[in-house]
């Protein structure tokens, strides 16, 4: 009994010094004094207590590879469609993956694969996340894995809704810095919104470039070139010819009048008796 625990010991300090995993005929090289019928009992031991998992390499070839002790009780009493299952969502990584392509990967029929979910959520080791591109179809992850950008829509979503009243905090906030440095790069204003702690989830500095470039189309900054051999990034200023919100020439109401093709002089719809219009010239 000491002997076959030695062994299990041995192979699964082999095995954690080859984290990419080892083939049954590496394992039999690495371990040339222990005869086969041991090694196979050995395996099979670590294999049913869950310290150990069976997996296809990229190469094709089945390789062995160690599960920690603190993972294998997440396993325990797991069945082979289960663990089946679990590694088919683990090869998705944080993008996750659904029902129908799981059916497709492990030839498990749809009620088992549903059944074997409930299992896996309920034990909290796999959990489902929606898709902000596709709210209906769930897709399926690892339970401790942060979901990716493209399945929450990154910062600007909350709870699966587009968030326009954090967008709207995160402008004013830009402007208002910007105002007050007069001339600043993007990285101080991404240091500055960091700093302010605005947002639950971490800001890249393409998101606050995001933020920055609205208030550059909307004319209320204006982003000027680097200056000099050591300045390599753009600099955001305040808007020398601040764009109004609008103008009387943006504001004539024939534009957007849904009668304007009945409107005529002397006729019942006429500029002489439009109250829209009167209104425009008080402008």
């Amino acid at each position: 009994m000491a002997a076959t625990k030695a062994l299990e010991e041995e192979l699964l300090k082999l095995l954690r010094q080859h984290p990419q995993g080892l083939t049954d005929d590496a394992l039999a090289a690495a371990l040339p004094h222990v005869k086969i019928e041991e090694r196979v009992n050995a395996v099979n031991t670590l294999l049913a207590s869950k310290r150990l998992q069976l997996l296809k390499a990229s190469n094709n070839k089945l390789v062995y590879k160690e599960v920690a002790a603190e993972e294998a009780v997440k396993f325990k009493g797991l069945n082979t469609e289960e663990m089946l299952l679990y590694q088919c969502i683990k090869s998705a990584g944080n993008t996750g993956v659904w029902t129908k392509d799981m059916r497709i990967r492990t030839n498990l029929a749809q009620p088992q694969i549903t059944k074997i979910l409930k299992v896996l959520e309920s034990r909290r080791i796999v959990k489902s996340v929606k898709n902000v591109n596709n709210p209906s179809r769930k897709v399926y992850m690892l339970y401790e894995l942060e979901p990716s950008r493209e399945l929450t829509g990154g910062a600007w979503y909350t709870e699966n809704q587009f968030d326009s009243e954090f967008i709207n905090v995160l402008r004013e906030a830009c402007y208002s810095y910007i105002q007050r440095q007069k001339d600043t790069s993007l990285g101080d204003i991404a240091a500055f919104i960091r700093s302010r702690g605005f947002s639950k989830v971490e800001l890249r500095i393409e998101d606050i470039h995001t933020i920055v470039m609205t208030l550059v189309y909307d004319g209320r900054i204006d982003e000027v070139e680097p200056e000099g051999e050591d300045d390599n990034e753009d600099h955001y200023r305040p808007a020398v010819l601040v764009v109004p919100d609008s103008t009387a020439l943006t504001d004539v109401p024939c534009g957007v009048c849904p009668v304007a093709g009945e409107c005529r002089e002397g006729g019942t719809i006429s500029p002489q008796t439009c109250v829209y219009y009167d209104k425009w010239l008080e402008f």
